[in-house]
């Protein structure tokens, strides 16, 4: 999981940054920070993401998936 990766659940998710650390039991601070690349996503961090969004490792690959291909212009089928 990257920084991408959370960007793009959050969006998706219609929360703002104070939400999505709520949502995800860790600071703001953090998320912003994670958002820029000035931190990276821990194991932790990523353990809470997918407890808090109910997501398997499956789903995660086929979110990074979705964010490299945006990344390169190809537009998401939902």
């Amino acid at each position: 999981m990257n920084k991408d990766i959370i960007k793009y659940l959050r969006r998706s998710y219609n929360l703002n940054q104070r939400e999505f650390a709520k949502l995800v039991d860790v600071s703001f601070a953090l998320i912003a920070l994670v958002e820029v690349g000035k931190r990276r996503v821990t194991a932790n961090l990523e353990s809470k993401v997918k407890d808090a969004f109910d997501l398997d490792d499956h789903q995660i690959q086929s979110i990074s998936a979705i964010v490299k291909g945006i990344s390169e212009g190809v537009p998401p089928f939902f």
